[in-house]
């Protein structure tokens, strides 16, 4: 049997979609207003709110709402939504990835560090998790950790070394001796 209401939620689907890249692409050439970014993020939610049946699309839908509200730093409020996407698809890495962005944001670095976790034990080879969890465990104070995971990064994907610099997330380690003795070596 098929759904009556799927070509309409899938062109309201990709209508959200569209709203949200058009920041991004804003954003990569310009420097995108606020009150832009804020318009366009809600046109996304907007739309997302017209969809009366979500049918199997329920994650995406969720998650599309909680990368709008993450654009409009309402973190707190991308929360609920995110985490709930991560339920309907536990091995979504890009889900997990938003939602530890949030709680880092939040103040809430332990939820940060065990989502990443949890997308580690979907996906250990995706080199952002890894990155992102050294610098949460740089914040949190625990540098043997930081490294570890940086390292794992670096292995996955070199050229993460080149952020490393650039990488506020990391000053709270910087000098450490493991760190310095990770980011010194010639590749």
């Amino acid at each position: 049997m098929s759904d009556p209401n799927r070509i309409r939620r899938q062109q309201l689907i990709r209508q959200a979609e569209g709203y949200l890249e058009l920041i991004s692409l804003y954003g990569e050439k310009w420097s995108c207003a606020v009150e832009t970014r804020d318009t366009l993020a809600t046109r996304a939610i907007e739309t997302l709110e017209r969809i009366d049946n979500p049918g199997g699309m329920k994650a995406q839908i969720l998650f599309l709402r909680g990368q709008a509200l993450r654009t409009m730093e309402r973190f707190t409020e991308a929360v609920p939504p995110l985490r709930e996407a991560a339920e309907y698809e536990p091995q979504n890495v890009h889900i997990r990835l938003a939602l530890a962005w949030c709680f880092k944001r939040c103040r809430r670095l332990d939820l940060a560090i065990e989502t990443l976790e949890e997308a580690l034990e979907a996906d250990p080879e995706v080199a952002i998790v890894h990155y992102n969890l050294a610098c949460y465990w740089s914040l949190a104070g625990s540098p043997k950790l930081a490294v570890s995971f940086l390292s794992q990064a670096f292995e996955l994907q070199p050229d993460y070394r080149e952020h490393v610099i650039r990488e506020h997330d990391f000053d709270p380690i910087r000098n450490h001796p493991y760190f310095q003795a990770l980011t010194t070596v010639i590749v």
